[in-house]
């Protein structure tokens, strides 16, 4: 009977632990379950308290800063909070969606739209920048020294302005040209007014021209001379002219120029002559040499006896003798005479009285008109 109550008690002891040990392993998912829902819930509850804990956030809105204390957790409810207006081409420096952490600095800059012209294309582009200066860097557009900008890069910009950049380039070139030679005159005596003779055959010389071109995008706009180095001389041509007076030899038939009335008398001639001078003679011996006892007395060179209205003394190759002229102011005269003194365009005119030829003197600026042999009349 001893042996019976020993057993026993060896198997209430064992059912007694294996129940235990059963629960507690039938029940560890559940507690580990338990265990992971509340750390859960606890991270969960100091995120909560982390996001709407009031931040410190920096704001700097076209360069002025701003520090804003906010419970807002993502940037752009910050941004409507704040009123501040992010257009599509402003910059800045994080996402809208981004979170927000104490101690963040959010940077925003405002674009406004310019329309640039240049490199050959016009575009719509939006800067930060408030001069052009200032929007040609912030949009890294590369002026050259000598490229123009219209307007001036000092300007100030409010939006939608027309900003053009003109590129500039210049380019050196050399060219050979011609020197032009010179043509020079000399007067030559021996040939007759009016004529010409080359004496020298002019040469032209050559230079080298150095010349900077200047182009406006791609257009050629100015040509400056940079210098010039003279590699050949030009040779003058020399052409002398003729100052000697022509001699016109006249006949009877030689062709009337033209006709005028003189004196009630219309009649044709066949030469002009302009600026003569006009002196006096008489037959004595202080015009002639001859006094009245000398058989040439009172004799022209033609064996004419000298009259007083008729004759003159004339440069025979210019108006030939026996012919008459007509003298503005004195009127019909006969070429019968000649003289040492009187040469090309001059007329002596007879008078009777040698004082009265004395006072008539010398007088210049006569017109006179070379007729012929015959004296014209009002017939």
């Amino acid at each position: 009977m001893g042996a019976i109550p020993a057993q026993d008690t060896h198997v209430r002891r064992s059912s007694s632990m294996a129940f235990a040990w059963r629960w507690k392993h039938e029940n560890f998912r559940v507690i580990g379950s338990i265990g992971l829902f509340s750390i859960a819930l606890t991270f969960m509850f100091f995120m909560l308290l982390h996001g709407t804990a009031t931040k410190s956030v920096s704001v700097v809105v076209n360069g002025h800063e701003t520090v804003v204390q906010t419970k807002q957790g993502v940037l752009k409810h910050l941004l409507d909070e704040q009123a501040i207006t992010v257009g599509e081409h402003d910059r800045i420096s994080v996402s809208t969606d981004t979170k927000l952490k104490n101690g963040d600095r959010i940077v925003i800059n405002h674009t406004s739209p310019i329309q640039l012209t240049a490199d050959g294309e016009t575009r719509t582009l939006y800067t930060t920048g408030k001069t052009v200066a200032g929007a040609l860097e912030d949009l890294n557009i590369t002026i050259g020294s000598e490229d123009k900008v219209l307007p001036a890069l000092d300007a100030p910009l409010t939006g939608n302005e027309e900003v053009k950049v003109v590129r500039v380039t210049k380019e050196l070139s050399e060219e050979t040209v011609p020197i032009a030679f010179e043509t020079v005159t000399k007067k030559d005596g021996s040939l007759v007014k009016g004529k010409e003779k080359i004496v020298q055959e002019g040469k032209e010389g050559s230079k080298l021209v150095k010349v900077e071109k200047v182009y406006e995008d791609g257009k050629l706009v100015a040509e400056n001379l940079v210098n010039e180095t003279v590699q050949a001389e030009s040779v003058s041509k020399v052409v002398a002219v003729g100052t000697k007076a022509p001699v016109v030899i006249l006949s009877n038939s030689s062709p009337n120029l033209d006709e005028v009335t003189k004196s009630g008398v219309t009649f044709g001639y066949k030469k002009v002559l302009n600026n003569v001078k006009l002196t006096a003679y008489s037959a004595g011996v202080e015009s002639t040499g001859k006094d009245s006892s000398h058989p040439g007395f009172g004799k022209t060179y033609t064996g004419t006896t000298v009259t007083e209205g008729r004759t003159i003394a004339v440069d025979k190759n210019v108006i030939p003798l026996g012919w008459w002229v007509y003298i503005d102011g004195l009127g019909f005269r006969r070429a019968e005479d000649i003289g040492s003194g009187v040469k090309g365009n001059t007329i002596d005119v007879y008078f009777d009285s040698m004082s009265y030829a004395n006072k008539f003197g010398t007088k210049y600026g006569y017109t006179v008109y070379v007729i012929g042999p015959k004296k014209p009349s009002a017939d």
